[in-house]
C-alpha cells in the first residue's frame, strides 16, 4: 500500500513520463515542427538529429513515444527501431514512423522490427495529433484517473 505522499510521486513520475515523446530526425524542419505541434498539444518533446544521438538523449529519461525517420545518415529508422526494442525498457514503448517512404516492403519491414503506425510525409497536424493521442490516451487517462481519485 502507498503511503499518500509515494503515491503523489507516483503520478507525478507518471505524468511526466506520459508526456514525454522523443523525436528523431535528421531534417531540422521537420523536428521543429513536429516539436511546435506536439508542444502546443501540452507534450514535452526531446529532439534527436539521428538514432545515435537518440540513445544518448535517453539515457535518464523515460518516453511514452517516439517519433522516428526512416531514412536517415548511419543509423537509418528500422535499425534504430530494432535496438530500441531490444532495450527491456522500449519494448512496449509505441513507435511512430514518420517518413516520405511509400513501399509496402520498407513498411513491412518497419513493422517487423516493432513499428506502432506508420504516416507519410508530408502529413498534416490532425493527422500527427490523432496517431500521437491514440497511444498517449491510455497513460492520460491513466494520470487523470488517479489524479481525481486523490
Amino acid at each position: 500500500m502507498f503511503k499518500k505522499n509515494d503515491k503523489n510521486k507516483l503520478i507525478d513520475g507518471a505524468k511526466g513520463m506520459a508526456r514525454n515523446v522523443l523525436v528523431v530526425d535528421d531534417e531540422h524542419l521537420i523536428r521543429q515542427i513536429i516539436s511546435i505541434i506536439l508542444k502546443s498539444a501540452g507534450y514535452k518533446v526531446v529532439e534527436a538529429v539521428s538514432g545515435n544521438d537518440a540513445f544518448s538523449k535517453m539515457t535518464g529519461r523515460d518516453f511514452a513515444l517516439v517519433i522516428t525517420d526512416l531514412r536517415m545518415p548511419g543509423m537509418d529508422g528500422i535499425e534504430f527501431i530494432k535496438q530500441l526494442r531490444s532495450e527491456s525498457a522500449y519494448r512496449s514503448v509505441p513507435v511512430i514512423m514518420l517518413t516520405s517512404e511509400f513501399s509496402d516492403f520498407k513498411k513491412s519491414e518497419a513493422e517487423i522490427a516493432g513499428v506502432s503506425e506508420w504516416i507519410v510525409k508530408p502529413f498534416i497536424r490532425q493527422q500527427l495529433l490523432q496517431s500521437v493521442r491514440k497511444f498517449m490516451g491510455n497513460r492520460d487517462s491513466f494520470i487523470n484517473n488517479e489524479l481525481a481519485a486523490t
